[in-house]
C-alpha cells in the first residue's frame, strides 16, 4: 500500500542526491534546497513542492538544452559543481518567505499560497526566457531603450523569450490550480511571473550591466516583484 508519510522524504533525498551527482547545485546548496522543500511542503504541502520541483527541473532542462550554443553569448555564475547557496536563495527565498508567513499568521494562508505560486512563476519565466530565448530568439534587444542588442547581456530580450517565459509561469499556475483549485490566482500568478521576469530584464538593464546589483539579488527582487504583484491584484480583485 502506498506510504504518503515516506514519498516526500525519498522525493527530496533524490532530488538532492541527482542535484549533487550531475552537478546542478553544490553539495550545501542541495541541501539548502532540501531544506527550503520541507518548508514549503509544511507550509503548502505537496503543490508546494511541485512547484519548486517543477522550477528545477525545468530550469535545469532549460539550462542544459543546446548548452554549446549558449556558450558564445553568456557567461555563468555556475561553478563546475553546480549553483551555490546564495543562487539557490535568490530563486527560491521568496518562496521561502512566504511559507514563514503562513506557518506564523495561517489567517493570511489564501494569499499567500498564490504568492509563493507567483514567486515560482517568475523564477521559471526568468531562467527559461534567458536560456531558451538565447536559442530560439531571432531579435534581440535593450528592453529600456528598444534598441537591438547584443544576446546574452543584461536586459536583453527577445519575443520568443519572453514567450516561452509567459509559458513557464503558466506551467507553475497550473500546478497551484490543481493544488488549490481553479480561480483568478491563475491568471494573477501568470501576470505576476511575467512582471517579474520583466523586472529582472529592466534591473538587468539599468543596475546589473552597471555593477551595482549582481545576478544573485535581481533574481531575488524579480521573484519579491512577483509576490508584491499578487498580493496587490488579491488586493484590488480578490
Amino acid at each position: 500500500m502506498f506510504n504518503s508519510g515516506i514519498f516526500l522524504p525519498v522525493i527530496i533525498i533524490t532530488g538532492i542526491a541527482y542535484s549533487i551527482l550531475a552537478k546542478k547545485l553544490t553539495v550545501l546548496a542541495a541541501l539548502t534546497g532540501g531544506i527550503l522543500a520541507c518548508l514549503i511542503y509544511i507550509a503548502a504541502g505537496y503543490a508546494g513542492v511541485a512547484m519548486m520541483s517543477m522550477f528545477f527541473i525545468l530550469g535545469s532542462a532549460a539550462t542544459s538544452w543546446k548548452k554549446h550554443k549558449k556558450q558564445a553569448f553568456t557567461t555563468r555564475e555556475e561553478t563546475n559543481n553546480g549553483r551555490n547557496v546564495l543562487q539557490v536563495l535568490a530563486n527560491a527565498g521568496a518562496a521561502g518567505i512566504a511559507s514563514v508567513v503562513i506557518l506564523f499568521y495561517p489567517q493570511f494562508a489564501y494569499v499567500m499560497f498564490p504568492a509563493m505560486a507567483a514567486a515560482f512563476a517568475s523564477a521559471t519565466a526568468d531562467t527559461l526566457s534567458s536560456e531558451l530565448g538565447m536559442v530560439y530568439g531571432r531579435r534581440f534587444f535593450n528592453i529600456i531603450s528598444f534598441r537591438p542588442d547584443y544576446c546574452g547581456l543584461d536586459g536583453v530580450i527577445s519575443l520568443e523569450g519572453t514567450l516561452i517565459g509567459i509559458g513557464g509561469s503558466c506551467i507553475i499556475a497550473v500546478i497551484y490550480a490543481l493544488g488549490y483549485g481553479w480561480d483568478f490566482n491563475f491568471y494573477f500568478i501568470v501576470i505576476a511571473g511575467t512582471v517579474g521576469n520583466l523586472t529582472d530584464s529592466i534591473l538587468g538593464a539599468i543596475l546589473e550591466r552597471k555593477g551595482i546589483i549582481g545576478n544573485d539579488m535581481v533574481n531575488f527582487l524579480n521573484t519579491l516583484t512577483a509576490v508584491l504583484v499578487v498580493l496587490i491584484l488579491e488586493g484590488i480583485l480578490g
